[in-house]
């Protein structure tokens, strides 16, 4: 035959498992069979009749079962529950007042009034000195966001936690200060840790905040290394640009002169085809102005390579253009970097003196690539008008001709 307690496990896994709503994540079996564990721990190591055993046990399996009604008045809910329980199952009823008085001590600010009660009290917040408090804890906190709409930050449920283990929460038993305070302790001491970690890397990035802030309104440095950073980008930006439409006109007019001198210029010394030899120079000759033009505007202009140790220390040499070092020795361009890094303005004039240079480069590269599209563009007009002309020609001599030979 099935014990009383045998009964309230099995009738408490099927009531969880029906009823209770999924939103309790903490509220649930695998609470209340800590709960029972932590019961029979302390029971395990302290004086308790058998009969106060089952009491202590039954309210154990019973103390979260109003859950099942709502997280309000609960404590209340389970007595009840419970006390249908016993009431059906034929348990006496002294042992029912006794085990509604112990679910009603679970209420977090209520105090118990005997050592049962405190047993059940200091099982059911056992949580708090075991080494699954963090998982249990983050569980409470999605429960308490699921079922009352409340939600709390990792800094504010840290507060929450610390305000329950040094104010609100106190451990009645023996056994239970003697064995758990220590290790809630310990938990304590880990939220407390994590608290500091989080309030010093909150204090460095709100004084990393600080300087970076003061540094960009006090400091012109950040203004003017951007200036510079922007401007030369944008610069070797256009290069690379008028490089590219060189090179594409370069490719099209050597297309064009392939094509001519493959399949157009052999066909010239033929007598039919000679009204096609002056579209044909124009067109070629205008092909190769256009990539004489483009080869000029790529092509690099490299000076000497050299500088001297009286221009770094006058400052009359850009250190940072390659026409100017490519030639000398890595040791020597070392030693003037190393001289001219600390004169800040020194190096801004360099830049300034850089930037100005490509400058330079980009008015001739768009100055000849401007006068390469003129030519480009002026030569296949020529060309496609002489090529209409040279055969509205032979068109105008063949209708003159005709009638002469029928005479």
């Amino acid at each position: 035959m099935e014990s009383i307690l045998e009964k309230s496990e099995k009738y408490i896994f099927e009531l969880f498992k029906n009823k209770l709503p999924k939103k309790y994540l903490y509220h649930n079996y695998l609470h209340t069979q800590r709960v029972v564990n932590s019961a029979k721990e302390i029971m395990d190591n302290s004086e308790v009749e058998e009969k106060n055993q089952e009491i202590v046990l039954l309210s154990a399996w019973f103390h979260d079962t109003g859950y099942i009604k709502g997280e309000k008045d609960h404590e209340l809910k389970s007595a009840e529950i419970a006390e249908s329980f016993c009431i059906e199952n034929g348990v006496d009823k002294e042992k029912i007042i006794l085990v509604k008085n112990c679910i009603l001590a679970t209420k977090l600010d209520t105090k118990p009034n005997s050592f049962l009660e405190e047993i059940l009290k200091d099982a059911d917040t056992s949580h708090l000195a075991k080494n699954y408090f963090k998982e249990v804890s983050q569980l409470l906190r999605q429960e308490v966001l699921l079922a009352q709409g409340r939600e709390y930050s990792a800094k504010e449920w840290r507060e929450e936690n610390i305000k329950l283990f040094t104010q609100e929460h106190q451990y009645y038993t023996r056994y239970a200060i003697e064995h758990w305070e220590p290790e809630k302790n310990k938990n304590l001491l880990g939220i407390l840790k994590k608290k500091k970690k989080r309030r010093k890397k909150r204090e460095k990035e709100d004084l990393k905040a600080k300087l970076k802030a003061k540094y960009k309104h006090e400091s012109p440095e950040r203004g003017i290394q951007t200036l510079y950073r922007v401007t030369l980008r944008n610069h070797i930006k256009l290069s690379d640009i008028a490089d590219t439409k060189a090179n594409i006109l370069l490719s099209v007019n050597a297309i064009i002169i392939s094509l001519a001198l493959a399949n157009l210029i052999p066909k010239l010394d033929a007598p039919s085809n000679r009204h096609l030899m002056i579209p044909s120079l124009i067109l070629v000759l205008f092909s190769v102005a256009a990539i004489i033009l483009s080869i000029m505007s790529t092509q690099p202009k490299v000076t000497g390579g050299e500088f001297t140790k009286e221009q770094v220390r006058n400052r009359k040499v850009n250190l940072l253009f390659f026409g100017n070092f490519f030639k000398m020795s890595y040791e020597r361009y070392q030693e003037a970097i190393d001289e001219v890094i600390n004169d800040k303005s020194y190096v801004y004039k360099m830049l300034t003196k850089d930037l100005y240079l490509l400058g330079l480069v980009l008015k001739k590269k768009y100055t000849l690539l401007k006068i390469t599209y003129i030519v480009f563009t002026a030569g296949i007009i020529l060309s496609v008008v002489a090529f209409i002309l040279a055969f509205a020609e032979i068109d105008v001599a063949g209708k003159v001709v005709e009638p002469i030979i029928t005479k």
